[in-house]
């Protein structure tokens, strides 16, 4: 990889920062934004670390399983396109996990809570994560997507029902929206500036990068903690 950074990177993140920028500055939104509950404005920084975290994921597991399990560094080697190719089938198992507690997640959430749910999922996929520079072995490998299946099947639903509860009905569809963009704005951290990490704080590494995501899990969760833990819907 190139630790510089091309001319598209700095160029396409002034463009999207611009269209940001824009919509953001709108009337209506720009008075969502000052007014915004105190619910959203936390659940806003786990949802930043969360994507984060996904984003390093996506973006490395498959070079992160050449290396780690198939001992593949050259891109051109026949063990390198078995260790990607094996790492993509990987990613099957946390969606099969994913579909099968999504239907275990509302009992569970009003037995102990959305945030201790959420809050124990997002452990699970991160130490999951983080488990990836200690294992070689292919099963194991695998096993690691259980518990970011766990997360992901969390990260889908939780943090919208923990929202929804604090927002004034009448500007609902605003702040669904500008609570996405806590999606948009880490994936475009990482596409900016994660391939210079990797090359200058990483040795081009791409296991640590996951590991990185892991890290970035289990800081979302710690956010959680200062999330309320009730709220009732402002201006209903």
């Amino acid at each position: 990889m190139d630790g510089h950074l091309g001319i598209w990177q700095p160029v396409g993140g002034a463009v999207l920062g611009a269209v940001i920028g824009a919509v953001l500055s709108g009337p209506e939104v720009a008075a969502a934004l000052r007014e915004m509950p105190l619910t959203m404005k936390r659940l806003a920084v786990v949802q930043f670390f969360t994507w984060l975290g996904l984003f390093c994921m996506w973006m490395m597991f498959s070079l992160a399983t050449a290396q780690q399990v198939f001992g593949a560094l050259d891109p051109h080697s026949p063990a390198f396109d078995q260790g990607t190719l094996f790492g993509g089938r990987t990613f099957a198992w946390y969606s099969i996990v994913c579909f099968l507690v999504a239907f275990l997640l509302a009992p569970l959430a009003n037995r102990f809570g959305r945030r201790q749910v959420h809050g124990l999922a997002l452990v699970l996929g991160g130490l999951s994560l983080l488990a990836t520079g200690f294992i070689h072995d292919r099963v194991l490998w695998q096993c690691t997507m259980i518990g970011v299946g766990i997360a992901w099947a969390s990260i889908l639903s939780m943090p919208y029902a923990m929202l929804s509860g604090a927002l004034p009905a009448a500007r609902m569809g605003v702040y669904m929206g500008i609570f996405n963009f806590f999606i948009v704005l880490p994936e475009i951290l990482a596409s900016l500036t994660l391939e210079p990490v990797v090359k200058q704080l990483f040795h081009n590494d791409p296991v640590k990068v996951v590991m990185l995501g892991g890290a970035s899990l289990l800081v979302a969760a710690l956010a959680l903690v200062w999330v309320p833990r009730e709220t009732q819907r402002a201006g209903a």
